[in-house]
């Protein structure tokens, strides 16, 4: 890999960096195809960041059609080492409110045909996933949304579903029952690529209504997706407030296991 043209990675679209000066554009190419779009570098509070749209700028590239494995890898070949993964959701407990922030702490897997993984052989690695989110990560992103007035939640479990469709009101109310917090489709193996490399990973979900089931069960109204942008729209600044407070905080050392696990996962 050649120098380090960032040491931190963003996963969202123009509107993070539209305002940053000096920005530039490059094309990383990878053994698994091109990622999603090109990748913005910038100066952040003293730190180098890439910037990648999950989805590409025009939305192109639905949840269940996005190249994760490029995705990781290129931010990996410009030498990111830490990633900031904002992405948005639906809630499943009426304790999770939309406008709220969740930094994610675990992940129920409801995928079906994504590849991911790195390693189809001829190495073994068994990557642990106990703790699929990098705590160091976790810890400073929950104590900065309290610093902002922002209301958090500082661990929360996303199940993950394929898309492009949305729940149907029976499955959204076996994840209610199951007793996990929200529904996304963006966080696997997104998180789980980036462990196997040794990243250190973050999920910051933005809740923007309450799923399907939820609604049944309480008896209110299913949101419109329109009603969904709305929420997206009124909080998309707070979530970019959150990150660029958080970026001066990343770049240095990391003291926690995440690059370690990634080691001893090779057999």
């Amino acid at each position: 890999m050649s120098a380090p043209q960032a040491t931190i990675g963003i996963f969202g679209g123009s509107g993070f960096y539209s305002f940053l000066e000096d920005v530039e554009e490059v094309r990383v190419h990878t053994p698994y195809g091109p990622p999603s779009d090109k990748i913005a570098l910038a100066g952040v509070g003293g730190r180098r960041v890439a910037f990648l749209a999950r989805h590409g700028r025009e939305h192109s590239h639905p949840a269940h059609a996005v190249n994760y494995r490029a995705n990781i890898w290129a931010l990996r070949e410009l030498g990111v080492r830490e990633i900031i993964a904002p992405c948005a959701c639906g809630s499943l407990q009426s304790h999770f409110q939309p406008g709220e922030f969740v930094i994610l702490d675990q992940f129920v897997d409801r995928t079906r045909g994504r590849r991911d993984t790195f390693f189809d052989g001829p190495v073994a690695h068994h990557i642990g996933a106990a703790e699929p989110y990098c705590p160091r990560l976790r810890q400073l992103a929950a104590e900065i949304a309290e610093e902002q007035d922002i209301p958090v939640h500082p661990a929360g479990t996303m199940v993950v579903i394929n898309g492009p469709r949305f729940s149907t009101r029976a499955e959204s109310a076996w994840f209610t029952r199951m007793g996990w917090d929200l529904v996304g489709m963006t966080q696997y193996p997104e998180c789980i690529l980036a462990r196997e490399l040794g990243l250190c990973y973050t999920g910051i979900a933005l809740v923007t209504d309450y799923d399907v089931g939820l609604v049944a069960e309480e008896g209110r109204d299913p949101v419109s997706i329109e009603e969904v942008f709305q929420v997206f729209r009124a909080n998309i600044a707070r979530v970019q407030e959150l990150i660029l407070a958080l970026i001066p905080h990343l770049g240095g050392e990391r003291p926690c296991e995440c690059a370690a696990e990634a080691e001893r996962a090779i057999v």
